[in-house]
């Protein structure tokens, strides 16, 4: 009866660390690498200061790149309240995917050679292009040459001031902000000349309320922006979003969420890129 005993009280351990093990044990946070949906949450990077791309407000997150990655989840098994929502500046992207502090980043994350020895993309699933925003009464600025010896501003960790400096305007003066927001508020109270990023997200902010006919922009087209969805390098996650967004593109997803978050810009989008074409 004494073995009978210890037996059963091995069992009731045992369960009790099954049951502990099954749970998790940690703060609900916890996401399943493989993106089968086993996993209680799945945590995305996403931009929390770009209108019409990634953009935290009180009434939640809103923006193309947030409509992309919701779209890609639901196909990866997660619902919208399983997504765990993640801040991902510039600078940051590829350490956050390196460190495992995000799934995938969608936060108009331009494919780059330089990106793609660090880091893994599945798309691309937008084509934009650089330009430039300037003050709506700003006539000196009619070409890239007109930016050299005049302030230029863009975030920390993005390549387009970069780009203008080098190919452009080799002249211009760089200023560095944490945010577009920043780089915006310099150029309202004239602290900058103009802001360099993707047409997509300047158009964002030029169509906002407040900003309307205060900014413009300068339709330069100066380079190819291929945005496509970050992963950790290695990870089997590239080819399960390559196939979601394959589907989001053929279902018409893709093309409801650019008409919802572009159309009141204007904005001259091009058609959904092929999934691993990359226009240089």
């Amino acid at each position: 009866m004494k073995l009978r005993k210890v037996t059963a009280a091995s069992a009731a351990v045992i369960a009790l660390a099954l049951t502990a093990t099954a749970c998790g044990g940690d703060d609900g946070g916890d996401s399943n690498s493989s993106g089968s949906g086993g996993g209680k949450t799945i945590k995305i990077g996403i931009k929390y200061d770009q209108p019409g791309l990634g953009q935290k407000t009180p009434q939640g997150y809103v923006g193309f790149d947030v409509d992309v990655a919701t779209y890609v989840a639901k196909k990866l098994g997660y619902e919208p309240d399983q997504i765990v929502w993640k801040e991902a500046k510039s600078a940051d992207r590829e350490t956050m995917l390196q460190r495992g502090d995000v799934d995938f980043i969608a936060a108009t994350y331009s494919i780059t050679p330089e990106r793609q020895e660090k880091v893994d993309f599945a798309g691309p699933y937008l084509l934009a292009h650089q330009d430039v925003l300037i003050r709506a009464d700003d006539s000196s600025i009619k070409s890239p040459k007109d930016l050299n010896n005049k302030k230029l501003c863009s975030v920390a960790g993005s390549t387009s001031a970069q780009n203008v400096k080098d190919k452009l305007a080799p002249e211009a003066d760089l200023q560095t902000y944490p945010t577009y927001s920043a780089c915006l508020s310099g150029l309202q109270n004239k602290a900058i000349d103009a802001l360099t990023t993707d047409d997509s997200i300047l158009a964002g902010y030029a169509a906002q309320e407040q900003f309307k006919g205060k900014f413009k922009l300068a339709g330069f087209k100066m380079t190819n922006e291929n945005y496509g969805i970050g992963v950790k390098k290695g990870s089997e996650l590239k080819d399960k979003i390559n196939k979601a967004l394959e589907e989001m593109v053929a279902d018409k997803s893709w093309q409801k969420a650019v008409e919802k978050n572009f159309g009141p810009a204007n904005y001259q989008y091009e058609p959904a890129p092929k999934i691993g074409e990359i226009k240089s």
